[in-house]
């Protein structure tokens, strides 16, 4: 039972931390970092950038991690290029938060980060 309500609490702090870091001018580069730190794992991208004014997310995803060798320069990993429109970045954000215990480590170190820095500035 106490897990179910840990699990629960990243998720809600994880969606409410997204949803507060948009600001009604330029965004800032820490949490323009936070946006791609998410969708960089839900998609398991290498490489992810959001134009937020065209509404669009540029993305190299990843098509099979087995190829990939820490040990070495990867430079010729399979990789499918993505470029994709939203409507609601906030809403789009969300739709990429998974609930496996994998990714609720990750949001929680997440969490621990920006809050440990107060990173989030919402002008």
């Amino acid at each position: 039972m106490e897990n179910l309500s840990l699990r629960g609490r990243i998720l809600s702090e994880i969606e409410s931390l997204v949803a507060q870091s948009f600001p009604k001018q330029k965004v800032p580069q820490n949490v323009e970092k936070l946006h791609v730190a998410l969708v960089k794992k839900h998609y398991n991208a290498a490489d992810v950038s959001i134009d937020y004014h065209r509404r669009r997310v540029e993305m190299d995803i990843v098509m099979d991690d087995r190829a990939y060798d820490p040990t070495k320069v990867n430079t010729d990993l399979p990789t499918l290029h993505a470029n994709l429109w939203f409507r609601n970045l906030s809403d789009f954000l969300k739709s990429c938060l998974d609930k496996d215990n994998r990714s609720l480590a990750f949001y929680a170190s997440l969490l621990k980060s920006y809050r440990n820095n107060d990173m989030i500035v919402v002008a």
